[in-house]
């Protein structure tokens, strides 16, 4: 939802695409000591030289959010018991979800496995400096503690879900929010059967 007075999201997609996104990097700063375990630095990353929406990348961003829905699932009826798992599942569906945002405003799945990968701080970065308007301290404090999230699929020796700040409940609706807002930034509607999974 666009508050009065602010830009609305087609004014900054026309702005998109009439001129290159130049001038900004997407690497974030760590913000903890969990977050920053990855020891090789992130390198700066220029955006694609012209965004422009397509057709197939609105097909792509719908295909994307939907599967980021389904992802979900999993996680909210409480299937997944082990901590690292959960975590391991939830960078899945937070990746899809951003990625259904840069898909929507012109980024390529090509372009975005080589240089985004799976950095959830990347994504969430290059998404926020292309009109997502995601921004809260808490969600940069997950996405830098998941990147990369495959970190919590087979975490190393040191990295344990015990020193993770947030608790279920809370991963589950910083997750819930996130998604939320792909809904309603990109307009795409809910999957089937997702207001009977929600009543």
């Amino acid at each position: 939802m666009v508050e009065a007075g602010s830009t609305s999201r087609r004014a900054i997609l026309k702005a998109i695409a009439a001129a290159p996104v130049v001038g900004w990097s997407a690497v974030p700063t760590a913000p903890s000591q969990l977050a920053s375990t990855d020891a090789s630095p992130l390198p700066k990353i220029e955006p694609p030289a012209n965004l422009r929406r397509s057709r197939e990348g609105r097909s792509a961003s719908r295909f994307r959010y939907h599967n980021a829905e389904s992802f979900f699932l999993g996680v909210e009826r409480g299937i997944m018991q082990d901590g690292h798992d959960r975590l391991y599942q939830i960078g899945i569906v937070l990746q899809l979800g951003l990625s259904s945002h840069l898909f929507d405003v012109g980024f390529t799945d090509r372009w975005c496995a080589q240089n985004i990968g799976l950095y959830i701080s990347r994504s969430l970065s290059f998404a926020n400096a292309t009109g997502f308007g995601f921004e809260r301290p808490e969600f940069d404090l997950l996405a830098a503690i998941l990147s990369p999230y495959s970190r919590w699929r087979y975490p190393a020796q040191g990295e344990r879900i015990d020193d993770v700040p947030f608790t279920p409940a809370q991963l589950q609706a910083l997750t819930r929010a996130l998604l939320d807002h792909v809904h309603r930034v990109t307009g795409h509607p809910r999957p089937r059967g997702w207001n009977e999974r929600h009543d």
